[in-house]
Formats: structure tokens, C-alpha cells, sequence
């Protein structure tokens, strides 16, 4: 079998490999350390000192967890193997507890294993020669088998770990039953127990006369979990196990199956399924491009009249913003009856407007969410860049509408708009889940299913979910795939051109996060591919004679806002119907508009004539629309007709109102001005409200904007990948970090310090090392305190030593800094090979 080339030999590789990790890394390239600091970029802040501190903060348990989590299921896979394989680890040793014991193995093990094991050693999970190679300890720790927390290869303890804390003389009788010959002590009974169970031949001859129960007892144990339970007298099958160690004793009634016994019955396998080569996509049915690019437009043009649609809802009366944060149920229901949709869907396009910029609360004392500034510009954009704006901040975006209606981990529901949406994997899920797509043909698509195990194996779940449920990612990937089609960017499963174009350069997708820039270009070139596909605004409607005017396919701006206020919108579809009502008709005239401008305007517009009832409709409106006036006294109501303010007075529907008469012509009122307007609505008449001059006070629906607002950025999952520039700089800080820790030093007249701890000279001795590493061009090792207390080691080449300071380029820094002498701890030359 071809194996690895050893890839971490160091100085140390005449010795036997490199002895630690630090060791390994100091051996490794510059672009090879880069490649760690890019893989796992949480080493990099603070950036450190040198290659030791590097390699310790490697292992630390919140960075390899983190790391574990990125491992597709093949390295994750090999990982696990490490983790229960002695330690060190030959390369034979771990293919074989990935392969079985088949006489030639699985090639595809074969050929998968070494690309796993280049991937653990990049992210520095792996270290050592192909002969011995080690596991990082944190990481066998979290991966490695125990009662708590049981190894995801089902294994359990290895003999020696079981019988840890059993007699001697109980260990005795348990060789003496399995025909073993008897030791003078602990150790060789379990190594005598141990080579039992390792040798195949010898096993195999043993369990041949296991009682049937008993093999059941071992099959039930075999894959794992490996505990189970025993009573004080056991099953004679039981007992049978228990007298020859294929179970030992756990913990008080409990039983395991010793990782060795286990690898036999498994024929040598640490795992049921190995799965070296990610699923296939197989394309289900293919679609054609123009339809699924067509369709897709459509849905685009709908998803930006729903965000419309949303923003006029909310300008002029938006919800209440809860104490808490967030939008109430009842208003997420208000919300969903307005936009003709599920609550689900709903919660989508409210988020997404809010990702987008577009909504914010207003922070009032009753605050409340509305259309920010920045949503009339965007309305002003041209149709393919308001689509592009939206689709740029849903691909970005950490807020997960998905999880609205659940509850939090303190049984807190979780609400639209609220605290506790975001989910830093998301965008990452999202994009990935796009970028398999279009692997694709164009057109072709692959099942929801198919594509989430696919996403499984690249990024395995390290926790199972619970039974019934499903783990995050996965559901962050169905609804993924469930708001890509209702914004258009999928359409039939189908990836889009104009989605494809978001995901990169086109043709290269790729799934590391774009840069601004980089987003800005996908966005420019996805609208330019959307803009042909876009059904053309038209600038006419078909009015009917049962006031209702039929718009038979989407219209230009200007006339589909004076519309939405003339009229209301009775169904949606190809063609969209809108029904004129005396409520609406008032409306605009509410918002300063006359009867002789209405019918200009639908004269205008429509394609027939304008129907004698809608025309009498409008006249009869606007005939009464401001006859009655409303001011504040609490409120007063005013009219020239007696008449009918002595019918308001009688009508019982107005007691709520608490009217009385001040005048002939003047009504006195206990309600709000605003209240008394809607009261007298109620009742059929059509007031106006006036100001303290007497004027009618002309309202318009789109007043009503937030302050201006940003857009809410999405919370990242760990920091974020570092650019070439600061891994170039971060590489060079650490080698010369090293270069100052592990440089051999001359000795001193003071005596030599610590490890790893500061020179100490006096100031003379120091002042004059420096005089004369300025007048030889040596570099020197210096110790050094700065403000704020924090002691470091640098090695410096000075240049100028005066009025108290050094002058000198820095090797640790990789520049030319200067240091006040009396902070400096203390200097040493350096050996001649490292000056």
C-alpha cells in the first residue's frame, strides 16, 4: 500500500520525527503556516508570539472544536480512527482500523486517506512522521471514548483503561477462564488479556463455544454504545462474558465491551460505514434554462412587489416595536393577511427588508417599525438593482426567519424582528448549499435530500439532534433552499443565471465569503442577466363598470402608487384586480387630491372609458368629503348644516363620542381628534380634519419615515478569514518572534535568566551593548516593558542609540522602531550563527 511522504521532518528527523508540535511547525514552510493561520484564523488573535505559542493555542479545546467541526466526514472520520489507535500511530495502523481486515482493503480508502490525513496535518490536528503519527491531545480527548461522552466510533475503553482499577486476583480468574496462563502481576495479565483479544486466530476459537445469548448479548454491544447493564446475579450468557473479560465492568452495574474484543467481532474496523468519497449529485430531472431563468424572473418581480407592498403597509401605521424587541404575533398575523401569505413566508420578507436596510424602528417613546430613508432610494433603483440589493443582503444575512415561532434555550418564544435570530452559520450554509447548485448543469436539479446529504458529509454534525429533529445546519439549509426560490434565485431547484452570478466570477463559484468589492461586481453582473428577463411595466389599466380596474400585468411606479391609493387590491396573479370603495376614494382624497384630478388621472391611464358609477362614485365622495371639520378642543366638530349635526347627535352610534352642542354649526367632543375622525368614518360620513386656521390638513400616506438607520450586520461565526497581506505579515512576526525566543545566546556577566524569561543587565551594560552592536551592525536580544506593563523578547538590529532611546530594526516586528533605554530589562548577544 503507497503511503504519505512524511511532510512534518524537522531537525529533529534524524532523531525519530519531530518531538512536539511547535517542533513540526518550526519545520514547516511559510506557506505552509499560512495555510494553518487560513484554515483556522481564531489563531490568529492576538497574533503569536512565536511557533510554540502558535502550537499551543492549537490546542486549545475551543479551537479544536472548532476546527473538528470543519472536517468533511472522511477526515473527521480518520480523526476518530486516531483517537482509539495507540498513540503514537503507524500509517499502516490507522488504514487498517479504516479498511477491516479485507486482504487488499478499499481503494477508495486507499486513495481518500492520504488527502484526509494532509488536511488534519494542515490544521494542525496531526503531527509526526507517517511511522508516528500523533493525534493532538484535545483533540483525542474530545474524540477518544468514555461513559459520559461515547466515542462517535461506538468503541469503548481498551482493556487496560477497563480493568483499571479491578484486583488482581479478579484479573487472575479472568485469564484462568479464557485458557490464558497465569502471570506474577497486573500488568501482564492485561497485556496477556489484550493479545488474546488482538489475536484473531485465538478469538476466533474462543467465541465458538459463546452461548447463542451471549453472541446476541456482543451484536447488540458491537456498533455501539458498548455499555450496558448488569444485576447483581447475572444470566448464566452473562456470566459466561464476564468470567473471560469480553465485558468488563464499568461502573456500579454496568458492563462494556473492551475496544479489542469489539475491533475482532468488527474485523478490524473502528467504523460501520467509512465514507471516503463525498455523495454524488445526481441530477434529477433537467429543466430547461429559459424556463427556469424566465420563471425565476417572475419570481423576482413578485418578491419586489411584496417588499413594496410591505414598506406602503408600514409607512404610515407600522407596528409596535414589543418591549423585548420584535414584532408581536398578532402583528406578524396583521402583516401576513396584508401581503395575501403564510405567517412563515411572511416573517421571510419582513426580515429580509430589514437585512436589506429598508425597515427599522423609528425610536420614539412609542416606537414603532417603518421605511427607512434608505428604502425610497432603493425604490428608485431600476427593477434588476432593487432585485440585487435584496438577494446581496439575504445572502449575507445571519437572521434566520426559520426559527420565528420556536423557542429559545429558556423557553422564550422566538419573535420576527427580534433579539435572537441571528445564527452566524447561516450565510456559510446558505452559500454553500447555492455553490453545490451550481456545480450543475445549467437548469439541472437535484432533490432536497440529495443535496443535504451531500452538505452532511462536507460538514458533519458533531452532536447528534434529538430524535424527531433535525441539527441546525440542516434545517439552515432547507430553508435555504425554500428562500432562494420565493426571492428567485432558484427557480424548480434549478439554480438561476442571475443566481449563478451572485456566487463569484462566473464559472468559478466559490464558498469563501466575497469581499465588498467582490459582492458589489456579483451584484452588478446578476442585474445585468435579470434586467432581459423582466416582464416591461406598463402604463395602463382596464377600467370596469363594477368599480374595479383590472392591471394585466405589473405597472410603472408613478401609476401603480396612485393607485394602490385610489383603490384597494382585490387579487393578485397574471393580472392584478383592484376594487374603488368610498373608503379608498376618501383616501385620496385624504392625501390632497380632487375629484377633477382622480378622473383625469384614470382618463388618462385606462384603456376603456371611465364607467359612469365609478364616476359618480368619486363625485358623491368628494361632494360631502371635508363638509364636516374636525379640530381639537379635546376636539370639536364643525359644519354649516345644522341639519345634519343635529343627525349626528341622534344617531346612537355617536354616544360613544360624548357629542354636545356648542353652537348651531359647532359640536364639542370627548374623544381625540383622530378618534372622532374615525368614529364619523364608522357612521358613513366622510370629515376632514382641520387645523387651528381653519385649513383641511391634507395627510399623505408615504410622511412617515424612520430616522436613518444602517442596515444590521451579520454576526460572524469566529473571526473572519484573513487576507494574504495580514498572513504575509502575521508569518513574518511570528518566525522572527521564534528567531528572538529560540536563538542561542552568549553568556552574560549577570546571571543568565529563566527560561523563557527576560536578560537582566545593568543600564551601563546595556547602553554600551548597544554602542556597540550600532558600531559592528550585530543584532542583539533584547528585553523589553512597555506602558502598559506587558514584558516581551525582540531581537533587534540597532542603528542609532541617543537622548535616552535605541533606534533599530525590529525582527520581531519587521520594522524600524524606536525604545526608550530605561524600559529595556536587559540585552545578550546573539550566537554567531543566528547574529
Amino acid at each position: 500500500m503507497t503511503t504519505p511522504r512524511d511532510t512534518g521532518s524537522s531537525g529533529g528527523a534524524a532523531r525519530g520525527g519531530p518531538r512536539t508540535l511547535a517542533e513540526e511547525l518550526r519545520a514547516r514552510p511559510d506557506g505552509a503556516l499560512a495555510g494553518l493561520l487560513r484554515a483556522r484564523p481564531d489563531l490568529l488573535n492576538p497574533v503569536p508570539g512565536d511557533l510554540t505559542q502558535l502550537a499551543t493555542r492549537a490546542g486549545t479545546r475551543a479551537s479544536v472544536v472548532r476546527a473538528l467541526e470543519r472536517l468533511d466526514r472522511f477526515a473527521l472520520q480518520a480523526a476518530e480512527a486516531l483517537a482509539v489507535a495507540p498513540d503514537p500511530c503507524p500509517y499502516g495502523t490507522l488504514s487498517a482500523l479504516l479498511t477491516g481486515d479485507a486482504p487488499e482493503g478499499d481503494p477508495r480508502i486507499a486513495e481518500a486517506l492520504p488527502r484526509a490525513l494532509a488536511t488534519l496535518r494542515e490544521q494542525a490536528l496531526v503531527w509526526g512522521g507517517e511511522d508516528r503519527l500523533r493525534l493532538v491531545r484535545t483533540a483525542r480527548e474530545l474524540l477518544a471514548p468514555s461513559p459520559a461522552h461515547p466515542s462517535p466510533t461506538g468503541l469503548g475503553p481498551t482493556v487496560a483503561e477497563a480493568t483499571a482499577g479491578m484486583s488482581p486476583g479478579r484479573l487472575q480468574q479472568i485469564i484462568a477462564t479464557a485458557g490464558l496462563p497465569g502471570t506474577h502481576d497486573p500488568v501482564s495479565a492485561v497485556a496477556a488479556l489484550t493479545a488474546l483479544f488482538e489475536d484473531r486466530t485465538r478469538m476466533a476459537e474462543l467465541l465458538a463455544g459463546a452461548p447463542a445469548e451471549a453472541t446476541a448479548v456482543l451484536g447488540r454491544l458491537l456498533w455501539g454504545p458498548p455499555y450496558g447493564t448488569v444485576t447483581a446475579d447475572p444470566a448464566p450468557h452473562l456470566r459466561w462474558l464476564l468470567d473471560r473479560g469480553l465485558l468488563l465492568p464499568a461502573t456500579p452495574g454496568s458492563v462494556v465491551l473492551p475496544r479489542e474484543a469489539a475491533l475482532h467481532l468488527r474485523a478490524g474496523r473502528a467504523h460501520r460505514t467509512p465514507e471516503p468519497v463525498a455523495p454524488a449529485l445526481a441530477p434529477a430531472t433537467p429543466h430547461s434554462v429559459h424556463t427556469v431563468d424566465a420563471a425565476a424572473a417572475g419570481q423576482a418581480f413578485t418578491a419586489l412587489g411584496t417588499v413594496e407592498e410591505l414598506l406602503a403597509a408600514w409607512e404610515s401605521d407600522g407596528p409596535l416595536v414589543l418591549r423585548a424587541g420584535g414584532l408581536s404575533v398578532r402583528d406578524l398575523k396583521r402583516a401576513a393577511a396584508v401581503l395575501d401569505t403564510t405567517e412563515e413566508t411572511a416573517a421571510f420578507w419582513i426580515e429580509l427588508a430589514y437585512a436589506a436596510g429598508l425597515l427599522a424602528s423609528d425610536g420614539e417613546v412609542d416606537e414603532r417599525y417603518a421605511p427607512t430613508p434608505a428604502s425610497d432610494d432603493w425604490l428608485r433603483l431600476p427593477t434588476e438593482q432593487r432585485w440585487a440589493r435584496l438577494a446581496t443582503a439575504w445572502s449575507a444575512a445571519t437572521r434566520t426567519p426559520g426559527l420565528v415561532g420556536s423557542r429559545d434555550a429558556k423557553g422564550r418564544p422566538l419573535n420576527v424582528l427580534g433579539p435572537e435570530l441571528d445564527r452566524s452559520p447561516a450565510p456559510e450554509v446558505r452559500r454553500r448549499a447555492l455553490a453545490l447548485l451550481a456545480t450543475l448543469p445549467p437548469g439541472a436539479s437535484v432533490t432536497a435530500d440529495t443535496l443535504l446529504e451531500r452538505l452532511h458529509w462536507e460538514r458533519p454534525p458533531r452532536t447528534p439532534a434529538e430524535p424527531g429533529t433535525e441539527d441546525l445546519r440542516t434545517r439552515l439549509a432547507r430553508w435555504a433552499l425554500a428562500e432562494a426560490e420565493l426571492l428567485g434565485v432558484t427557480n424548480r431547484g434549478a439554480l438561476s443565471a442571475p443566481g449563478r452570478a451572485l456566487l463569484g466570477p462566473e464559472g468559478s463559484p466559490g464558498t469563501k465569503p466575497l469581499s465588498d468589492a467582490e459582492q458589489g461586481a456579483c451584484a452588478v453582473r446578476a442585474a445585468a442577466l435579470l434586467a432581459p428577463l423582466l416582464p416591461e411595466p406598463l402604463d395602463h389599466i382596464l377600467l370596469q363598470a363594477d368599480l374595479t380596474a383590472v392591471a394585466p400585468g405589473p405597472l410603472k411606479r408613478p401609476l401603480a402608487q396612485m393607485l394602490g391609493v385610489l383603490a384597494d387590491v382585490e387579487s393578485k396573479g397574471g393580472a392584478t384586480v383592484y376594487r374603488f370603495t368610498p373608503a379608498s376614494v376618501r383616501r385620496a382624497l385624504d392625501a390632497g387630491q380632487t375629484a377633477a384630478d382622480l378622473k383625469a388621472f384614470l382618463t388618462e391611464h385606462s384603456r376603456t372609458p371611465v364607467p359612469q358609477p365609478l364616476a359618480y362614485l368619486i363625485d358623491d365622495v368628494a361632494r360631502r368629503h371635508g363638509h364636516l371639520r374636525v379640530g381639537a378642543a379635546s376636539s370639536y366638530l364643525r359644519c354649516d348644516d345644522e341639519a345634519m349635526l343635529a343627525e349626528i347627535l341622534a344617531d346612537r352610534r355617536s354616544a360613544p363620542l360624548r357629542l354636545r352642542r356648542l353652537a348651531p354649526t359647532v359640536l364639542a367632543a370627548q374623544a381625540a381628534p383622530d378618534a372622532l375622525l374615525e368614529g364619523l368614518r364608522a357612521m358613513g360620513y366622510a370629515p376632514a380634519a382641520e387645523s387651528a386656521e381653519g385649513d383641511v390638513v391634507v395627510t399623505r400616506a408615504d410622511a412617515r419615515r424612520t430616522p436613518p438607520r444602517t442596515a444590521p450586520a451579520p454576526v460572524p461565526e469566529g473571526p473572519p478569514v484573513p487576507d494574504e497581506t495580514l498572513l504575509g505579515a502575521a508569518v513574518r512576526a511570528i518566525r522572527a518572534g521564534d528567531l528572538a525566543s529560540t536563538a542561542e545566546r552568549k553568556p552574560v556577566a549577570a546571571p543568565a535568566p529563566a527560561d523563557g524569561g527576560l536578560p537582566r543587565t545593568t543600564s551601563a551594560d546595556t547602553l554600551a551593548t548597544m554602542q556597540a552592536a550600532v558600531l559592528t551592525g550585530a543584532a542583539v536580544w533584547i528585553g523589553y516593558v512597555n506602558a502598559e506593563g506587558a514584558a516581551s523578547q525582540r531581537v533587534i538590529a540597532p542603528v542609532r542609540v541617543e537622548g535616552g532611546f535605541v533606534t533599530g530594526y525590529d525582527h520581531t516586528a519587521d520594522e524600524v522602531r524606536t525604545y526608550p533605554l530605561h524600559r529595556i530589562t536587559g540585552v545578550a548577544e546573539l550566537a554567531d550563527e543566528h547574529a
